[in-house]
C-alpha cells in the first residue's frame, strides 16, 4: 500500500472533488440509479455479488508515501534494515492479519515516522498478480511528531520531510513516480477521491465493469454513442451480475485475468481489451482465509483493433454464460463514457 499524506493547511479543504464520480456499490440490488449527495453526483451501479469459493494467496505488501503540499515536501524514513541501513524510503510495511487496509497504513506511518495521518484517497494500485499487491495512498498529517534518532528502533532510525532537492541517499528510485503522482493529484485531481470499502471477499478477484462503445452514425448529435455492459446470465436468479475474474495462478495480473475472461466468451480476434483502471476496492481482513480477500471493481473497455473491421454493435458471445446489456439512460451513459475517455479512474500498474 502506498500513501501520500499532506501537512494540513489551516482553513484549507483537501482536495477538491471531481464532478462525476462513479462507484460500484456493494449492495445487493438490480437497480441502476443515480444518487445525488450534498456535494456531488454519484452513480451507483448495483449488481448481485457473485459467490466465489476459490482459494488464493493473501500475501500482500503495503507502502506509504507522504507529501507536504505547503512546502512541497515528502515524508521519508531512514531504514533500519541491514540490507538498506541508513538509506531513505517512504514509510512502508506489510499488512497484518485482521487489519483493514486503512488500519495498516495508519499503523505503519505511526511506527516508522511517528506521525498520525488521515487518508485522502487511494492514488494507485501496483500489483504482480494476487501474490503481491501494493496500495498507494494520498493522505494528510493530522498529529504526532517526527521520529528522532533517540527513538530509533527496528522499524526505522528517524523520519524527516524531504524537499526533493537536497541530496538524500534513497533505498530505491521506484518511489519517485509515486511521489510525482501524489503531487500531480494534489494540484489537479484526475479521478474522484476513493477509499477502500469495508466489505468481505474470500479471494483476490475482480468484478469487471466491461464496456463496449459504438457510434450510432449521427456525428451531429451530442448523443452519438451507444454503450453496452457485459453481464452474467444467471439461471438461478433474475438479478443481473457483473462478470467475476479470479486469477488462476500467483502471477495472473489484473489485465491478464480480464483478458482471459474476454477470450473465453468473445470469439472475435479483432477485439482489444483495455483495462482502464479501478472504480472501487473492497476488503475486510477480520477473518483470515475467509474475508481477507480483495475485490477490485475494474473498468474495462472492449474495442476494435486498428486493423479490424468497424462494428456498430458489441461482438457476438460464445455460449450462454454472458449477455450484452445496452445502457439506455442518457445521463448514466454519458457519465460512464466520460470516465472512460478521460481515464478518470484509479490507475493500476502491473509490474510484470
Amino acid at each position: 500500500m502506498n500513501i501520500c499524506v499532506y501537512k494540513k493547511k489551516k482553513g484549507k479543504i483537501l482536495p477538491a472533488d471531481t464532478s462525476y464520480p462513479l462507484y460500484v456499490c456493494v449492495q445487493y440490488t438490480t437497480d441502476v440509479k443515480i444518487h445525488t449527495s450534498t456535494t456531488y453526483s454519484e452513480i451507483f451501479l448495483n449488481f448481485l455479488l457473485p459467490v466465489v469459493i476459490a482459494n488464493l494467496c493473501r500475501h500482500k505488501s503495503c507502502a506509504c508515501v507522504l507529501v507536504c503540499v505547503m512546502q512541497d515536501e515528502v515524508l521519508m524514513v531512514q531504514e533500519a534494515k541491514r540490507e538498506c541501513y541508513g538509506r531513505w524510503y517512504l514509510p512502508a510495511g506489510r499488512m497484518e492479519e485482521r487489519e483493514s487496509i486503512l488500519e495498516a497504513l495508519q499503523r505503519e506511518v505511526k511506527e516508522e515516522a511517528g506521525i498520525d495521518c488521515q487518508p485522502i484517497t487511494l492514488l494507485m494500485v501496483q500489483e504482480q498478480g494476487p501474490k503481491w499487491v501494493r496500495f498507494v495512498f494520498l493522505a494528510e498529517e493530522t498529529g504526532g511528531s517526527l521520529k528522532t534518532t533517540a527513538e530509533a528502533d527496528s522499524e526505522s532510525l528517524q523520519a524527516q520531510w524531504w524537499d526533493r532537492e537536497s541530496p538524500l541517499p534513497l533505498r530505491a528510485p521506484d518511489i519517485l513516480p509515486l511521489i510525482d503522482a501524489g503531487i500531480k493529484y494534489r494540484q489537479n485531481p484526475w479521478f474522484p477521491m476513493l477509499q477502500p470499502v469495508d466489505f468481505p471477499c474470500q479471494v483476490i478477484c475482480q468484478r469487471l465493469f466491461l464496456t463496449f462503445i459504438s457510434s450510432n452514425g449521427n456525428t451531429d448529435s451530442s448523443d452519438e454513442h451507444r454503450l453496452w455492459l457485459l453481464l452474467r446470465s444467471n439461471d438461478a436468479t433474475s438479478q443481473p451480475s457483473l462478470p467475476l475474474a479470479v486469477s488462476v495462478n500467483a502471477f495472473d495480473t489484473i489485465p491478464r485475468a480480464a483478458h482471459r475472461l474476454v477470450k473465453e466468451c468473445v470469439p472475435s480476434s479483432s477485439m482489444q481489451v483495455h483495462t482502464c483502471g479501478i472504480l472501487g476496492v473492497q476488503h475486510n481482513g477480520r477473518i483470515p482465509g475467509k474475508t481477507d480477500g480483495i475485490c477490485f471493481n475494474t473498468l474495462v473497455l472492449l474495442e476494435n483493433s486498428e486493423d479490424g473491421p468497424e462494428i456498430s454493435s458489441p461482438p457476438s458471445l460464445d455460449g450462454k454464460a454472458y449477455r450484452w446489456h445496452e445502457v439506455t439512460n442518457q445521463s448514466l451513459r454519458a457519465k460512464i463514457i466520460q470516465r472512460i475517455k478521460e481515464e478518470s479512474v484509479l490507475p493500476v500498474h502491473s509490474l510484470y
